[in-house]
């Protein structure tokens, strides 16, 4: 009898997108950030992947200090692996999103593999008022943003993140990154088993289209053969959609409050805990199993949660 393939889901909890006047349910303490990656694992990610925010008007930081206020509280509480963000914010400087990895050494981090414009505004229409000044200036100057990752850029991450042991979820926004990825692999900047984070649906970046997925999932075949594993992430309405596609094509799959505040048309997802379950669902209705943490470890060739500064 076959092994039924093992799937890797992923939690974005919180992330640096959606502001807290877009949901209720949107994590912005470290208490919240720690309960809702709690609630994740137990219903089957396998993965945190975590930013923070400031707990009094939930902007975006890569402050390490509010980082350890909710490390390790999860690391405590689950034994799922955490991956720590160094894209922080469009907004941030490379120096300062690096920070919380440098310091905490997780075993997974996540870097992005080009500078690609990020356009947040279109948001702009949905919502009539903000709790908070900076929200709206967040999505207005997402108009003449250019979220920068230069060559340098990525090699001083991988560089300085390797030296600790870490490895790197790397996330893909559009074709030419593909051929980044090459190019630093090629070069032994980065080597190993490859974990390639497909992002779909973000304006400036590839789109959410069917045809997309199965695009990227070619070039990635045919640039990295068997020597990588696969995810993806759909932004907004397409998460779902975009999962169902990937999983069935091969692929892992992301979910969380970062990428999607829904969890059905016109129902915002009361928890990253639900979109989890939801996935769940669909990946068990097509005869997959979910990994255990421990499984997503030897699959992703990380270093273990005995090995993280945290």
């Amino acid at each position: 009898m076959a092994t039924q393939r093992k799937v890797i889901i992923t939690c974005a909890v919180t992330g640096a997108i959606h502001t807290p006047s877009m949901s209720p349910h949107l994590p912005v303490t470290p208490e919240e950030i720690a309960e809702a990656g709690i609630a994740a694992a137990e219903a089957g990610a396998s993965i945190l992947h975590l930013h923070a925010r400031d707990p009094d008007t939930g902007k975006p930081t890569q402050d390490p200090a509010v980082f350890e206020r909710f490390l390790p509280r999860i690391k405590a509480s689950t034994d799922a692996v955490i991956n720590l963000t160094t894209g922080g914010s469009p907004h941030m400087t490379v120096e300062e999103r690096m920070r919380p990895a440098m310091e905490f050494k997780p075993e997974l981090a996540s870097m992005n593999m080009g500078s690609i414009n990020f356009g947040l505004f279109p948001m702009l229409n949905r919502y009539d008022s903000f709790q908070h000044e900076w929200e709206r200036a967040h999505l207005e100057n997402s108009r003449d943003l250019v979220f920068k990752n230069t060559f340098a850029d990525i090699e001083t991450a991988l560089t300085l993140g390797g030296k600790n042991g870490t490895r790197f979820e790397c996330e893909c926004y559009d074709i030419g990154h593909l051929y980044s990825l090459r190019h630093l692999m090629e070069r032994d900047i980065i080597s190993g088993r490859i974990f390639v984070q497909s992002v779909f649906g973000i304006l400036g970046g590839i789109g959410p289209h069917p045809e997309d997925v199965m695009h990227m999932r070619r070039t990635a075949n045919r640039l990295f053969g068997d020597d990588y594993e696969w995810s993806v992430l759909g932004a907004g309405s397409g998460q779902m959609r975009i999962a169902a596609q990937a999983a069935a094509m091969g692929g892992h799959v992301r979910v969380g409050l970062e990428d999607s505040l829904w969890l059905a048309p016109g129902k915002l997802a009361e928890s990253n805990a639900s979109q989890v379950a939801k996935v769940r669902e669909i990946l068990e209705g097509l005869s997959f199993e979910v990994a255990t943490p421990d499984e997503a470890r030897e699959m992703l060739q990380l270093k273990g949660a005995d090995q993280v500064g945290f």
